[in-house]
């Protein structure tokens, strides 16, 4: 299959310094507002890259579950590959692919873990599957088959019968805050449109244009 063929010409327009908010966050919320009234599939689905204290990385989608000033939140298990990389590294970056909109942002800052009140707000408003499944699986361990899953949902199932289901003590939510975010906007000739916004030592963002 040659896919050196496969291309396409962005034309959906362009992005100058003037449709830009100058706080990050809000012109993130400004275009995260467009991807969700597109009607795009999950348009808060992101990729999470993380790294070893050595250097070497590793990526997955997660899924932002809410954002403000302080950055943005997205939950996992705390056994999890990327629990034990932010452990020893929490620098990490964050992409919003929105092919479809000729549009992604890119984020970069640290990430670190958000109080267990947090974690149990969102957690109880989660529907109960979802609820069991953050009991039954060790994330990211190797296991030898998908019964092993199965069994161990039946029984959480027998222990939660009723009443609430209690917050896993090894799951929960991290918040990434950012210290660049990239807006990219698609252009014609692979003449994109790219602005960085860099926090500054006294809190302000230097905004730059880059070249594509």
């Amino acid at each position: 299959m040659d896919v050196s063929e496969l291309r396409k010409n962005y034309t959906k327009g362009g992005l100058r310094r003037t449709d830009l908010d100058d706080d990050p966050l809000r012109q993130f919320e400004k275009w995260f507002g467009e991807a969700m009234a597109s009607g795009i599939p999950e348009p808060n689905a992101m990729s999470l890259a993380t790294a070893t204290a050595g250097g070497a990385p590793s990526l997955r989608t997660v899924l932002l579950k809410s954002y403000d000033a302080r950055g943005l939140v997205f939950y996992t298990s705390y056994e999890s590959r990327k629990a034990r990389e932010i452990a020893e590294n929490p620098r990490v970056a964050l992409m919003f692919p929105w092919v479809t909109l000729e549009r992604q942002i890119v984020i970069t800052g640290t990430a670190t873990k958000i109080s267990a009140a947090e974690s149990l707000k969102y957690f109880v408003s989660r529907p109960r599957g979802n609820q069991l499944g953050a009991w039954v699986s060790h994330q990211s361990h190797v296991i030898s088959s998908r019964q092993i899953l199965l069994a161990k949902l039946d029984e959480m199932k027998r222990k939660f019968a009723s009443g609430q289901i209690p917050l896993p003590p090894a799951w929960g939510g991290y918040r990434v805050t950012p210290d660049r975010i990239e807006f990219w906007q698609g252009g014609e000739d692979r003449l994109h449109d790219r602005f960085l916004y860099a926090l500054q030592p006294d809190g302000s963002w230097a905004i730059e244009r880059l070249a594509p």
